[in-house]
């Protein structure tokens, strides 16, 4: 069984970067695509990026486009997501996922971390 467990989160000013990630243990990690998406109080969860299982391409929201950056160590069995230049609007709890294929779609991704709480003060 696949689990995955997510770290980095905490609290930053506005302007400011963290970097999240990702462990997975169980199942052949390189077998899978792997996506962030997050979730606000009182908002549905969002997609924020993904990549794919194989040649590594990358999807990413409009919202978070040029200033985050997933990336994945096939080795480590873990994927990062690099986020510059944060927006109080950033703060939410960041999900990693598994799916199939590197979509911005929450149905598409079977498993899930625990999520990790970025907070981003103005």
């Amino acid at each position: 069984q696949v689990q995955l467990v997510e770290s980095g989160g905490g609290l930053v000013q506005d302007g400011g970067s963290l970097r999240l990630s990702c462990a997975a243990s169980g199942r052949t990690f390189s077998s899978f695509a792997r996506g962030w998406f997050r979730q606000a109080p009182g908002k549905e969860r969002e997609f924020v990026a993904a990549i794919s299982r194989s040649v590594g391409s990358t999807v990413y929201a409009d919202s978070v486009k040029g200033r985050f950056t997933i990336s994945r160590d096939n080795a480590k069995n873990t994927v990062y997501l690099q986020m510059n230049s944060l927006k109080p609007e950033d703060t939410a709890v960041y999900y990693c996922a598994l799916g199939a294929f590197a979509v911005p779609d929450v149905a598409k991704y079977n498993i899930w971390g625990q999520g990790t709480q970025v907070t981003v003060s103005s």
